[in-house]
């Protein structure tokens, strides 16, 4: 049987149609790739809000819709509507979309709908170790016995190693820096890709670690006159705030990269950064450590607060953070892309065969060089290299700068 299940309707509009027979207590099965989600059919109650999904019916012969509000339930994708329909009632499911969808007011709002599209292009963790069940699991096959939470255990581990490294995971956000000059670290973050400003023609601008100019002190006790650290009545260390915190957020860039050289406590700038209308950044930059060369400002890992800490120049820029996660945030409904299914199989098999005593050398070595193989596939295959790319790419370095 074919893959999709959907029809066009369903995957792009987000919508699915009945038509009602007369009578109550009429149920009505959608068939959605997206799971609907219910909290209430009252748009007066809280959990109405949970719900990803709304719910229209038209007369026979009626062209516009209203939205249904009178009671229902929903278990397991099927709608059961308790009060009496007419005959030939159109019933519409629509789920929440980013414009609002095409019945009623056009206010279902949310993003159920974009949430499904590009779905066909993964598969979830789920479906991963039920495929292997049946495919490696049995007599006869290469794994005669095998527990689904061993599969699932080393299922979770193969999509952590490949999230890594391998698979496209890179996740990002938009955030604005406060006059606090930090941002909390993302739930599922596992390590930072890059982190950016975004400037008003929406072109990023990288922003670098300030990992050889300051520091976020893990512990900052207190200390007394001997410089003992001083304790509080529950006997633990009392923790005060960071001064080299503090004075990282107050400190002049244009003196660290080498735009002034003056201490500007002691002199007056303007606003071209000119003191006395002298431009002073001019020759400057000679012997600069190409480090701290950096006109985009700074940002530090803050691991006692579990924020990223900004210097002072970005408050109030806009930034995208680009960050891996392990691909484990959401359980078995994590997503995998299909070219790198195979090398996930890959994984999980030699996993299990050497986890196990007893079991023939040769066998786990063979397994081990699959699981390399398939693994280099699947590194290849989500590179995305395209020969037109590499082309435009050769071009520009053929270029000849004439004066």
């Amino acid at each position: 049987m074919g893959l999709i299940t959907e029809s066009n309707q369903q995957y792009y509009a987000g919508s699915q149609k009945f038509l009602s027979s007369a009578g109550a207590g009429q149920t009505f099965t959608t068939t959605f790739d997206t799971d609907l989600v219910f909290g209430s059919n009252d748009p007066l109650q809280t959990n109405y809000a949970l719900n990803n999904f709304k719910l229209y019916t038209a007369l026979p012969g009626v062209l516009t819709y209203t939205e249904y509000i009178l009671p229902y339930t929903v278990a397991n994708n099927i709608i059961t509507i308790n009060g009496n329909l007419t005959a030939n009632t159109s019933i519409v499911v629509q789920l929440k979309s980013l414009n609002g969808g095409q019945y009623g007011n056009r206010d279902a709002f949310g993003q159920a709908v974009e949430d499904n599209y590009d779905s066909y292009s993964y598969i979830k963790l789920n479906d991963v170790i039920n495929n292997f069940q049946v495919a490696y699991v049995g007599t006869g096959k290469l794994i005669p016995s095998c527990k689904r939470t061993d599969i699932i255990f080393h299922a979770k581990r193969g999509l952590q190693e490949f999230s890594y490294d391998t698979l496209n995971s890179v996740k990002s956000q938009e955030l604005n820096i406060p006059p606090s000059l930090s941002v909390v670290i993302p739930q599922d973050y596992v390590n930072y890709v890059k982190m950016s400003w975004i400037d008003n023609m929406g072109i990023k601008r990288p922003i670098y670690p300030a990992n050889n100019l300051t520091i976020n002190p893990y512990s900052t006790p207190l200390q007394d006159d001997l410089g003992t650290p001083t304790q509080d009545n529950f006997g633990e260390n009392t923790e005060g705030t960071s001064i080299t915190e503090e004075r990282w957020s107050k400190a002049n860039d244009n003196l660290i990269n080498g735009r002034d050289i003056i201490d500007d406590s002691a002199f007056a700038f303007d606003a071209y950064g000119r003191f006395d209308g002298v431009d002073r950044s001019l020759g400057q930059q000679y012997g600069i450590d190409p480090q701290y060369a950096n006109m985009n400002g700074w940002f530090t890992i803050n691991h006692r607060e579990g924020k990223f800490s900004f210097s002072n120049d970005l408050v109030d820029k806009l930034i995208v953070l680009e960050y891996i996660s392990d691909g484990l945030a959401y359980d078995l409904e994590t997503k995998i892309p299909k070219m790198a299914e195979e090398a996930l199989y890959a994984h999980i098999s030699h996993a299990i065969i050497a986890s196990r005593i007893n079991q023939p050398e040769y066998i786990v070595r063979r397994l081990k060089q699959e699981r390399s193989s398939k693994l280099r596939n699947a590194k290849i295959r989500l590179s995305n290299i395209k020969l037109d790319e590499i082309v435009q790419t050769m071009r520009g370095k053929s270029k000849w700068i004439k004066h």
